[in-house]
This record gives structure tokens, C-alpha cells and sequence, in this order.
């Protein structure tokens, strides 16, 4: 084992130096204006052949090209967090270099073009997601953010002893801990769905759950350990006839698939910036305008203000009202440029691809002996997203974490992927989790289930 124990060492096979002076996004073979993104152009593209999205897009992210340990770097983190192409870096250290200022207050140039900038990215955001206006959009440090917004403003106002909040037990850490805290001040009830057979939220038995008692569902779209998928639309339908409110964590769909706010009829939905090539340190909440603006201030302070007095102040209307204090500009105007090269390639092209990605992924890992793949098996009828949380029998997985990756570059991640309650249900305590974005490729997949089972065989040595 000594010399598995070693620091990382770090070598750039490639490197794509941020150029100031570029402000274009390359997909693929093909280059497209951050501002004017054409996703149409990408889809129609006649060029790309047999040639696969991964590869035509890896270039674009110039941290994928190094050696780590001694190895080429295969990233399979990516639903912890995403990679960042070369367009959004450029976005990052234009801002920062040409107009960094503060935003909403100043008269002067840099002002005024920070502002514009930052307001163009909640419109981007907006359009994204198919929100009815960019004043449903609430930019927040992150998801999780986004869910104490909710539950501190909306579920203190309106929840009370008794009332009931329906959750699944594959729920991420952040949408169960804040409700847990405000169900302790209001009284309210928290009832969780248990899986099925097969490993996933018994949807049946949400349904049957729900009742005139129950006032929020609080659901994940896509599960970050299972892979599964809910039907957020149906959900919907049912928590709306007995009139509950539905908050959607979008953290695992909205960077990889086609999410439209108006279809699905959600109340409320959170996603993050860096799970969808973005920068760190930014979110969003979308929440319905007729919410929003019956919602209280959740933090006080400038920007969220109409006029202050000494004895009391009024509040501006949303988003400013839940914005307090300088936000993080940058960051924003970051996401808006992952907005655009993500919209460039298309949305329906990355999710038919990781589509094909995710079932390579999950064969292979089956194929493995002694290795079992937590959630559904994916078939012509049942989706399964390219993400596998998986444990190999015998060998705990920060154990095949720490191999992958001092013996083969290879980045995975080991845990309870902050969804305790879900592996206690599942019977273990950690597992390890290989996730994939459309930039991966089949070789990818090939190259960690090369090194697992060499690490599968080291340990195994040991017997």
C-alpha cells in the first residue's frame, strides 16, 4: 500500500491558454458567437459524422488535458461538479478585466455594463428553463441557498402545526435538513417516501401519501445516487388537486437535459451553476411571480430595500427583494455564458448522448464481477441518467477512490454523496459513484472500468 499513498502530481498534455482578446465558443469543429448562440447550426451539423459529442467538445475544456499521477485524466465527477469550458473563463476574466464593477447603483460606464451583463444572465437563465419572465428567476450562492430562501420565507409564513411536507428518502441533504428546521418552528410534518423494489421513490405510494393535509412536496428531479428519474409533471398534477405546492431540485436535470418550468407546472425549482459548466458560488431559484411576491425578505440589507427608516423599511419587489447586498456578479454573468455554449450544442443533443453514455456506463459496471450498481436497470421504457453509485463486495469505496486515482488518474467520488437516510435505506454506509457530462466518451468509461478492476485485483491480492 506505500506506494499507493503518494502526492498528486499534476502535467498539462494540452494546454488552452485563455486568450482576452477571443469571445467566441467553440463546439466541436464549428465556432459560435457567446453572444449569439446557434444551437440550430450544432444540431444541423453535417460535418460531425460518426464522430462523438465528447470528443468534439473536449477541447473546449482545458483542464480535461493532463496527466494526474502519472496517468491521462478521466474525469467522472461531474455530479458533484462540472468542468468549465474555455468560453466561460473568458467570460470570467473579461468581467473582471473590462468592466468589473458593482451592478444596479452606479451611474458611470462600468457600472452600467456590469448591470447589463448581470441582468442579461437571469434573462438567459430564464429562457433556459422556460420561465414566463426573468423576474421569476432568484440568483442565490447556490441550490441549497435557493431551498433555505423557500423554506424560510414561503414556509414560515405559511406552514403550521399538523400541515404536512412529503419528501422520498433519496432526497439530498439540502432539501431535507432545511425543512427538518422549519418543520421544529412551525409544527409541520415531515412524511417521506420509502424505494421500490427496483430502487427507486415508490411513486405509487407518493401519491397515495398526498392529502388535503399535505401543503409542499419537496422532490428531486434526477436522484444524484440512484440515477433515476421522477415524474415531476404527474407529481405536479397530483399535489396541485389538493392544493400543495411542489418544489423541484433540478440539480442533477437542468444541466443535461431540456427543462421546461411552464410544462411541468412546479411551484418552485433550484439548480447550480457549477454542476452545469458554470462557475462556483451561484444558483438560482425560479419560483412562480405570484409567490414570489407574497414571500417575505429572507435576508435584509442593500439592493433588497425600497426605502429605509429607522423604525421600519419597505422592500423592493422580486428578484431584488431576495437579493440583499453586492451579489456575486461575475459568477452570474459566468453562468450566463455556460447558458450560451451549453445552448449551442442543444440541450435534446446532450441528453440523447449522455443518454447512450449512461447505459455503455451501467453495462460495463455490470459486467464487473462482485461489483452491484445501486437504482434501475435502464430499458426502452425506464430512463437511467449517466451517473452509477456502485460498491464492489469486500472493498470499501474510498478505498477504490483512492486507487482510481493514485494509480490511474481516474476521478471518482466516495461517500454518501450527502444522501444519508439513502444509503441507511439501501443498507450501507458509503458508496462510490461514477458520473458522466456530455463531454466524456465511451473511452472514458473504458479506461475506469480498466482501472477498477485492476483495483478490484490489488486489494483483492490481499485475501
Amino acid at each position: 500500500m506505500a506506494s499507493v499513498l503518494k502526492f498528486p502530481s499534476f502535467k498539462f498534455l494540452n494546454p488552452n491558454p485563455i486568450s482576452p482578446t477571443s469571445a467566441s465558443v467553440q463546439v466541436g469543429f464549428r465556432r459560435f458567437s457567446c453572444s449569439a448562440p446557434s444551437s440550430a447550426a450544432v444540431e444541423g451539423d453535417s460535418s460531425i459524422g460518426s464522430v462523438s459529442l465528447g470528443h468534439l467538445t473536449r477541447p473546449d475544456f482545458p483542464i480535461l488535458h493532463q496527466e494526474v499521477n502519472g496517468s491521462k485524466l478521466v474525469y467522472l465527477d461531474n455530479a458533484a461538479t462540472s468542468q468549465k469550458p474555455t468560453a466561460v473563463l473568458k467570460a470570467l476574466q473579461n468581467y473582471y478585466e473590462a468592466y468589473n464593477s458593482n451592478v444596479h447603483r452606479g451611474i458611470h460606464f462600468l457600472s452600467a455594463k456590469a448591470t447589463d451583463e448581470y441582468e442579461s444572465a437571469r434573462r438567459k437563465v430564464a429562457a433556459f428553463i422556460n420561465a414566463s419572465e426573468p423576474g421569476e428567476i432568484i440568483f442565490t450562492r447556490n441550490a441549497t441557498e435557493a431551498i433555505n430562501l423557500v423554506a424560510y420565507s414561503w414556509g414560515l409564513s405559511n406552514l403550521k402545526p399538523e400541515d404536512e411536507i412529503v419528501l422520498t428518502v433519496a432526497e439530498h441533504h439540502s432539501a431535507i435538513v432545511p425543512w427538518q428546521l422549519v418543520a421544529q418552528k412551525t409544527g409541520a410534518i415531515l412524511k417521506f417516501v420509502n424505494l421500490t423494489e427496483d430502487e427507486v421513490p415508490d411513486v405509487e405510494k407518493l401519491k397515495e401519501m398526498i392529502s388535503r393535509k399535505t401543503k409542499l412536496l419537496v422532490v428531486h428531479h434526477i436522484s444524484n445516487v440512484l440515477a433515476s428519474a421522477l415524474p415531476i409533471y404527474d407529481i405536479v398534477h397530483w399535489a396541485h388537486a389538493v392544493g400543495a405546492k411542489v418544489l423541484v431540485d433540478a440539480c442533477q436535470s437542468v444541466p443535461h437535459m431540456a427543462v421546461d418550468v411552464q410544462r411541468l407546472d412546479a411551484d418552485f425549482l433550484v439548480a447550480s451553476s457549477h454542476k452545469m459548466c458554470g462557475p462556483t458560488g451561484i444558483g438560482f431559484l425560479y419560483g412562480k411571480s405570484d409567490l414570489l411576491f407574497a414571500m417575505p425578505p429572507f435576508l435584509g440589507g442593500g439592493e433588497m430595500i425600497s426605502d429605509v427608516f429607522l423604525d421600519h423599511s419597505t422592500f423592493a419587489e422580486p428578484p431584488s427583494r431576495f437579493e440583499a447586498g453586492t451579489p456575486a456578479i461575475g459568477e452570474a454573468i459566468g453562468l450566463g455564458a455556460a447558458i450560451d455554449y451549453l445552448s449551442a450544442i442543444g440541450m435534446q443533443k446532450i441528453h440523447d448522448y449522455e443518454v447512450d453514455l449512461a447505459n455503455y456506463l451501467y453495462e460495463s459496471l455490470r459486467s464487473v464481477p462482485g461489483v452491484h450498481v445501486y437504482g434501475p436497470a435502464p430499458s426502452q421504457t425506464v430512463f437511467r441518467a449517466a451517473l452509477c453509485s456502485f460498491n464492489v463486495e469486500n472493498i470499501h469505496p474510498t478505498d477504490i477512490a483512492t486507487f482510481l486515482d493514485q494509480q490511474h488518474g481516474v476521478a471518482i467520488r466516495s461517500g454518501h454523496h450527502c444522501a444519508q437516510p439513502l444509503h441507511r435505506h439501501l443498507g450501507v454506509s458509503a458508496s462510490a459513484r461514477a458520473s458522466l457530462h456530455f463531454y466524456n466518451t465511451k473511452e472514458d468509461v473504458d479506461a475506469f472500468i480498466h482501472a477498477l478492476v485492476d483495483t478490484i485485483n490489488f486489494f483483492s491480492s490481499f485475501k
